[in-house]
Order: structure tokens, then sequence, then C-alpha cells
């Protein structure tokens, strides 16, 4: 602590080294003038005897100065005094930083939202969701219940459901809504509190339709009854059925599901009046989406797992017929139906963007090592003025550090504004999604860790260099030392860099092509030139009798619109649409124990019109179509794809006419055979799936499916008119099928966008590394370029003599880039669907792209190199 009281006598203590060194010189001033010295100036000869003064004055400033900030800020000067010598050098040093640390900020503020902090709840961390059941997600209400009551791992369950398309009619016309139908401890099991009202609890509900009570989210609060405190207490419509709000939910609250953004919560007792089954029923899967609650304290997951395992092998042996246990999975809540998924995509891009970074220190590692061999004279000269290599050492890493800092600032700034602007993005205006990511203090800790980390890393490249380097040497070489042939830290960071930004080219063009693929894939449909319409007639209060004469009648009056060729129906969802899907178990026909374990196999159903085939672009391969006759009065038949018939009945041609039964007993007929298609997902495996007469399974909620060459809008337009002139109360949303397709392509897409713009910072970051190395080359050997155009060089060779270097480098990088993106297969083809690097296609493309991005960055340096005019470079030093 010695050192503390002289930092208030600094201007005192700066000039004691000087006043101590003055009498020494004049001493050897009076020496010099006694012993008759012939110099015209004694005391400058007793100057240059004694030495440099300002070695010794700056050790002992050292002795006394403050060891940490009065260093920092004379280091901090002085290297900025440096970039601002040069501020090309430092606008695109911190650009480049900027860019890599805010796409690692980004990254990590969506894998924060989407995989670390899945729900913006309290305590998250302990609240799981379970899979259990026939299907893995979907659950029946008494099976929730029994699970609720008998597992001893939960501190409490809550379940709920999704209600999509529901008329929310505020006493004007309705408008379609989508919401969560939740039991009545839903709320208290998330530890939520309403931000305006209250929420109903358990004490509300007292049996099937007893709570008719719904609850906003804020954002539907907030744009459709524009932020009034007074909807709390007020009435509305659901499907025509009164309901009372309640309360508005928390700002920051989006629901239980990934992505799915409800506008309203409402009782799941209630949830029949929306169209949904029995709750009583316990063989009805999609009572309930899921269960979900927080593990009592010191409970493992695993044994929750095996308690969880253990209610439901008890519910398989009690109710045989109604129940098979598959096995059981706990997920972190809100993570649940896209888990996998998810953490696969976000550890691919965390993969490419730490790419990204590794590339820019890379970069700036190679334009620091440039930069400390163009100031070695410089160096050399304050070594041999005295100045330690620890000091410059120090410097050069606080130009580092400054640089990093300013680019990390920058990568925050920018990280923060795309991260909000993603957080109320809706991709898709006609469906609920929502990304949660919101940026948070984290974000900005994180940014100065790799700031900092990245500083360090391309700082310290030119060390070797600085320790290593010989004064003497480097005087008597002067600035113009030749470029060797040996292989130099430059070289090896420019081959890193390439190859980095070659691996993200490669996953880029990988993307784009697994996009267009799935674009134009096989999917069992054609839905070009197909209009769609919504129609839910339950909506509109039609009773369970009256729903297929008007639906009869919809299709009638849509033949009548001029340019329709053909129109079909499809009773809930068609195939791929909002990754929806109902699923039923079927059995051989001379099975009797119908119970679940004994199922054939569990085909996607669905009911569909005569002419849906047709309408849908599905080809029928063997067999007839549905007829009007195919009613209820009927005998059970059915279309199936082709996958079904040949696990079935062994072929496409063996299937028809032969029988099959359904869970209830009902034996159906196979009329025939449609080609096989995707159904829920686009990466899915090829699943079976059976067709069914509308007419013999009637339902209120259908599609309207018009193929039709006709202008969309207008042919949309005149389906409206349509539907309003046999009902004028009857909500109708039309949409081409391709646009509702959009949800299922939205993750590929996505993708496809996130490692275009990856590929695209891999290839900004490829030309600036090869354009400083080409650069740095010609200016290094541009006295040899002159001496060999003045011998008569041919402009080729002189151009081999500048650039075959870096190109040669460029090659190797290339191919290592390559080799590693072909490594990456799996990874690249589970992010994006139909997509593999072992493409011709991709690896011309990539060969392609990074010989145009040789060839740009090559550009400046080769018209420079081939404007040399020797007369003048030899006439220079």
């Amino acid at each position: 602590m010695n050192w503390l009281p002289n930092i208030f006598r600094r201007r005192k203590l700066d000039n004691d080294p000087s006043q101590e060194i003055r009498p020494h010189i004049e001493e050897r001033t009076e020496q010099l003038i006694f012993a008759g010295t012939s110099s015209k100036d004694p005391e400058q000869q007793a100057g240059v005897a004694f030495g440099t003064r300002e070695l010794p004055e700056e050790r002992s400033r050292e002795a006394w100065s403050w060891p940490t900030l009065e260093s920092i800020a004379a280091d901090v000067r002085f290297a900025l005094r440096q970039l601002r010598k040069s501020p090309g050098f430092t606008t695109a040093a911190v650009l480049t930083l900027a860019l890599a640390i805010g796409a690692n900020a980004v990254v990590f503020g969506i894998m924060d939202g989407l995989v670390l902090r899945p729900l913006n709840v309290p305590q998250s961390e302990s609240l799981y969701g379970t899979h259990y059941g026939d299907n893995p997600a979907w659950q029946s209400y008494p099976n929730y219940i029994d699970l609720r009551d008998r597992n001893r791992s939960f501190e409490d369950l809550a379940a709920f459901n999704m209600v999509l398309g529901v008329g929310f009619d505020t006493g004007k016309n309705p408008i379609a809504a989508n919401g969560f139908a939740a039991t009545g401890n839903y709320f208290d099991v998330l530890r939520i509190h309403p931000y305006l009202g209250r929420f109903f609890h358990a004490s509300d509900e007292h049996g099937p339709n007893s709570a008719p009570y719904v609850v906003l989210t804020y954002a539907y609060w907030h744009s459709r009854f524009h932020d009034d405190p007074g909807v709390v207490g007020r009435s509305v419509l659901l499907d025509k059925h009164p309901f009372t709000i309640l309360g508005v939910a928390p700002p920051k609250f989006q629901g239980t599901i990934m992505f799915i953004a409800p506008d309203f919560f409402m009782p799941l007792v209630n949830e029949e009046q929306m169209g949904a089954p029995s709750l009583n029923t316990r063989a009805t899967e999609h009572a309930v989406f899921e269960a979900l609650g927080h593990l009592k304290p010191g409970v493992t997951t695993a044994q929750a797992t095996a308690d969880v395992d253990g209610v439901n092998s008890y519910l398989e042996k009690t109710y045989p017929r109604e129940i098979v246990h598959h096995g059981t999975v706990l997920s972190r809540e809100g993570l649940t139906s896209f888990g996998p998924a998810v953490r696969a995509f976000v550890a691919g891009l965390m993969v490419l963007s730490g790419l990204i970074l590794l590339a820019a220190c890379a970069n700036l590692g190679s334009l620091f090592a440039a930069r400390a061999a163009d100031r070695s004279r410089e160096v050399a000269l304050r070594l041999a003025l005295g100045s330690s290599r620890k000091r410059i050492l120090r410097g050069q890493l606080t130009e580092a550090l400054l640089i990093s800092l300013a680019g990390g600032a920058a990568g925050l700034l920018v990280s923060f504004m795309l991260l909000r602007r993603m957080s109320i993005w809706q991709p898709i205006p006609a469906v609920p999604l929502h990304l949660p990511v919101t940026p948070d203090p984290m974000l900005s800790v994180v940014a100065l860790g790799l700031a900092l980390l990245s500083g360090f890393l391309f700082g310290i490249v030119p060390i070797r260099q600085i320790l290593r380097a010989n004064p003497y040497e480097i005087v008597k070489a002067g600035s113009n030392a030749r470029m060797g042939r040996r292989l130099t830290i430059r070289d090896v960071l420019l081959v890193a860099q390439i190859a980095i930004c070659a691996v993200l080219v490669t996953s880029s063009l990988v993307a784009v092509r697994g996009l267009v693929r799935s674009l134009h894939s096989k999917f069992g449909f054609d839905p070009h030139d197909t209009m769609t319409a919504s129609a839910n007639l339950a909506t509109a209060g039609y009773s369970a009798d009256k729903v297929p004469a008007m639906q009869r009648r919809m299709i009638d009056v849509m033949k009548t619109i001029p340019g329709v060729e053909v129109v079909g129906l499809v009773n809930g969802y068609p195939p791929l649409v909002y990754t929806a899907g109902n699923r039923a178990d079927v059995y051989k026909e001379e099975t009797t124990d119908l119970r679940p374990a004994n199922a054939a196999a569990m085909p996607f159903r669905y009911e569909v019109s005569p002419g849906y085939f047709q309408a849908a672009g599905t080809s029928l391969l063997a067999g007839r179509n549905f007829s009007w006759q195919d009613d209820k009065n009927a005998p059970a038949v059915a279309v199936i794809n082709r996958y079904f018939a040949g696990t079935m009945f062994g072929s496409v041609t063996g299937a028809v006419g032969r029988n099959y039964r359904l869970q209830d007993g009902t034996h159906v007929q196979v009329v025939g055979v449609v080609e096989d298609g995707k159904y829920m997902s686009l990466t899915e495996a090829q699943q079976p799936a059976m067709f069914l007469p509308f007419l013999q399974s009637p339902a209120g909620a259908a599609y309207l499916v018009v193929r039709s060459r006709r202008d969309p809008q207008q042919l949309a337009a005149a389906m409206r008119m349509k539907v309003h002139e046999l009902d004028a109360g009857l909500p109708v949303d039309t949409q081409t099928w391709t646009q509702m397709l959009e949800v299922v392509l939205f993750p590929a897409r996505v993708a496809t966008m996130a490692l275009g713009v990856l590929g695209l910072m891999g290839a900004m970051l490829s030309i600036t590394g090869i354009f400083g190395m080409a650069a740095y080359s010609v200016s290094k050997r541009l006295r040899e370029l002159g001496i060999r155009m003045a011998l008569g060089s041919p402009r080729k060779e002189v151009l081999h003599a500048a650039l075959g270097r870096p190109f040669k480098l460029l090659a190797i990088g290339s191919a290592a880039g390559l080799a590693m993106g072909l490594l990456a297969t799996r990874v690249l083809a589970f992010i994006v669907y139909q997509a593999t690097p072992r493409d011709p296609f991709v690896l011309a493309g990539v060969v392609m792209a990074m010989s145009l991005l040789g060839l740009l960055a090559t550009w400046i340096p080769a018209q420079r190199a081939l404007s040399v005019n020797p007369t003048i470079l030899l006439r220079e030093d």
C-alpha cells in the first residue's frame, strides 16, 4: 500500500526521476570539460555517454504508480491513438466482430427462450408435462383424473386441451378465436396471478358445462378489447353459448405449448359445448392434450416417470379394452410437443453461430498478425529504446480488447433489436404462432463474455512475433523484407476461416435445396389451384341431424361458381393442415378381443365426401370413390391408402373387397385404395390412413375443398358470397390449401432462413479474409513484382506470383470445409426436411460459390498487382 499516498503527489513524483538524473549528466559534463574534450557540445556528449533517460524514468515511475488503473489508462490512451491512425482497419474489425457476437447473442436469446426457459412462469425448472397412453400426447379425462389422484410425485396435476376456431361473439359478428380449455387448477398449478380480475379455480367446477367462464390473454384483451378494464364481468358468446369474462392473464404468459399463443382460456368441463367429445369416456383420447405439474421437492424425473408408469400399469389392468400403455415420457413443460426438434435446431444454430465467431476471430487474428508484421520496425525501435516486451504485448491486447468491446456493444444492440422484433413477429397471421424470445440482462453478460473471449483469442495471435522479435535484425532488414515461403500463422488462420465459411455455405445451400424439395415433394394430394373454406356449423347453432343436409347444400352451391371444376368436403382438418390428425385403432376381421393391445394398426382417420379425392388431386389406385349412397343406411365402407393396404392385406389389389373392424366392433369393407401421402408432418415415416364417408360420421366442423383455376381472391369472394346466401350468420374462413400448409412448412422455412443468413455471414467473412491476405501479399511483394514486369514477365506469371498463395489456401480451406459439411449430414437432415449434402447440385454450388468468393476478394489486389509501374518502384528505396 506504499503507492496509495503517492497518488496525490503524482506531479512531484513525475518530475523526480528527471531531477535525479540531471546531476549525473552535469557531473559528467564537467569531467569532459576538465579533460579537454574536443566536442563542441560536451553536455550532449555526456548525455550520449549516460544513455537513454526514458528507460530509468519509466522504470522509476512504475515503482510508485498505481499497478492497475494507472497503467491500464495509459495503455488505453495509447491503443486509442493507434486505432485512430488506422480508421479503415478499426472499422472493419469492429463490424466483423459485431456481426459474429450479434449472431451468437441472438442464438443465445433463442436458446434461452426455447430451451432453457420455455415457459415464463415461476419455478418453471420443476414444471413437467406427461406423455403416456395410446397416443404419445393425447389423454382421456378419466385417465387424467386417476393420474392426478394416484401419483405421489407431483404437488398437483393440471390439464388442458386446445379449442380452435371458436366463434367468439362480443355482440357483433363472431370472429374465430383459438383458446385453451383447462382444468380448474390450471392457473394455481402454474403459480401465476391475473393482470386483471380473477382466474377460474377448481371450486368453480360442478360437473359438465358448469363453469361458463373465460379468461382473456393480455394480447387478445389488448387487440380485441383495446385495454378496456370494463370487460371483467361482461358476457360473450363462444359458439353461441354464453360465457362470462372473469379476468385477463399476465402480459408475458402465452400458454403452455411452445409457439402456440391462445386468445383465451376456458374451463375444460365446458369443452363439450365447443363440439369436443364427452369427458366421461375413458377411451376418448382427445379430451386432454397434456397433464402438467411441479415435481415435489427431492423427486427426480426418473422417480416421477416410474411413478407415472405404475399408475398407467394399474389403468391398463383395470381397463384393458380402453387402454394400452406404450411408455411414459416426462418433458419440461412447453417443450413436450416440440422438444427434440427444437433442441436439434437450436443445437445446430449454436454450432454454426460458434463457427461464425471462430471465423471472425481467425479473420481478426490474421489481420492483427499482419498489422504486427507491418509495425515490426516500430516494435524494434521501442525495444531498442528500452521498452519491455511485456508492455508491448499489453498494448497489443488492449487494442484487441477495445475492438472486441466495441464490436460486442454493437452486436448486443443489434441482437436486442432483433429479439424484440421476433417476440412480436407473427409469421402466419391466421395462426396463433408465437416465438417466446425476450432479451434480458443475461444476454448482456453473454455478449460481454464473448467479447472478452474473442478479444483475447485474436489478440494473442501476434505474441510469438513480438516475443521472438530481434530489434537489430528488423532495423537492419527494413520494412521491405520479402515474404517467406514457409507456412505462417496467418496462413493457418486463413485456411481455418475459409474452411468454416465453406461449412456455412454448404449448410445454407443444403437448407435451400431441402426446402425446394419439400415444396415439390409428393404429399398425396395437390395443394395447387385448390381453395378451402372452413365452416363450423356448430358455431351457427346447427343441430347434429341438420348438419349433413346443410353440408350437401354447401357443396352443391360451390359447384355453381364459374370456373369451379370439382368440390369435396373433409371433416376436421385436411391432411398436413396445422399438424392436426386423428388416429383410430383397427383390427383384423377375425379379431374378437378388441382391446387396444390387439390392434393391427392405428391409421389416420378422415371423413370425406364424394368428390373429395378429385378435389384434393389424390390418385385412386384401385376400386371406387365414395358416392352419395354411402350414408348411414348403407354398409360401412372405407378407402385406404397404399401403405395400409400393404400392411393389412398384403397388396393393393388384394385389399379391395376385404373387411376390417373398428374398435366399436363395426365391420368396414374396403372399396378403394388411394396413393400414400403425408398426414401430420413432412418428416413422418409413411403411415397408414383410412377415409370414411362423411355421411356415416357427420361432424359440424369441416373444410370445403374447391379445385379451380380462377384467381384465388375472386374465387374466395365468390365462395363466401355463396355460403352467406345459404346462411348469412355462418362465419367462413377461406384460404388456399398452399397457405394452410405454411404451418407445416414453417420449420423448414425458418431453418432455411437462419442457415442462409449464417451462410451469407460466412461468405462475407471469407471475402474479407481472402482480400486481406491477397492485399497484404501484393503490398509486400510490390518491389519483386516490379522487377518481374521490368524483366518482361507475362501478366499471368505476375498474377501467379502475387496471388498464387492466397488461391492455394482458398482451395485447401474450401476442400476441408466441404468435407466437414459432408460429415454433418445427420444434423443438417434433422434440421431441414429432405436435406442432404450428398447432392451434386449442392457440391457444385459450394465449389462455384467459393470460387466466386475468391475471385471477388482478389479482384482489387489483382488490379493493383497488374498496375505496378517498375520505373517508379525501382527508384524507391
